[in-house]
């Protein structure tokens, strides 16, 4: 039986719902908005309700967007003939925000993963294909994952994008900055050794 009120009860096993978040942490964050005022609380569920009446998948990339199709999609100052397909948003967001990259994207959400019942018919293949026969694309850059499922999926996919002559390119994997090589792990180093390049 829980000590606490039924509302706060059902705000916390609410908030374990979410990734990454235990009852301790939930039961702080019940009360930190126990404590806000009205208009801080209102504030948050409109925004959660926001989130999830306006956000839909732009219909060119699948990203996450409020208009179709999204900002980068529109873009028009954007290399048109590169695309860098990912699994998911997130992985969309982190290249994005290392300013490096100035083509288009193609997001999967998700890899194929016959253990978990997850094959190509899940994901945005179908689309990439749609679009690698529309659009004029010259390379495709597979940023997947550096995971068995995520390398499974570029494999897959690679073997589908070749025969379109269109050129396939991988991201680098290895060593990350800050790092010491002793503490790698072999297939760390392999990969980094593989992804080596001119300097």
């Amino acid at each position: 039986m829980s000590t606490y009120a039924k509302p706060i009860d059902h705000l916390i096993e609410a908030l374990t719902r979410l990734p990454g978040i235990g009852r301790k942490t939930a039961s702080r964050l019940a009360f930190h908005i126990l404590r806000s005022n009205s208009s801080e609380a209102q504030e948050l569920a409109s925004a959660i309700l926001d989130v999830k009446e306006k956000i839909r998948l732009c219909s060119t990339c699948f990203n996450l967007t409020d208009e179709d199709p999204c900002r980068i999609c529109q873009d028009e100052r954007r290399a048109r003939e590169v695309l860098c397909v990912v699994e998911g948003p997130n992985d969309l967001i982190a290249i994005e925000n290392t300013g490096d990259f100035n083509g288009r994207y193609h997001v999967l959400h998700g890899t194929i993963s016959p253990l978990e019942g997850i094959g190509p018919d899940d994901l945005k293949i179908r689309e990439l294909l749609e679009r690698l026969e529309k659009e004029e694309i010259s390379e495709v850059i597979l940023a997947t994952n550096p995971t068995v499922e995520g390398g499974a999926t570029a494999l897959y996919l690679s073997n589908l994008i070749k025969p379109l002559s269109i050129k396939v390119t991988r991201i680098a994997y290895g060593i990350p900055m800050g790092s010491e090589i002793e503490y790698s792990d072999g297939m760390t180093l392999s990969k980094a050794l593989e992804g080596r390049r001119e300097i």
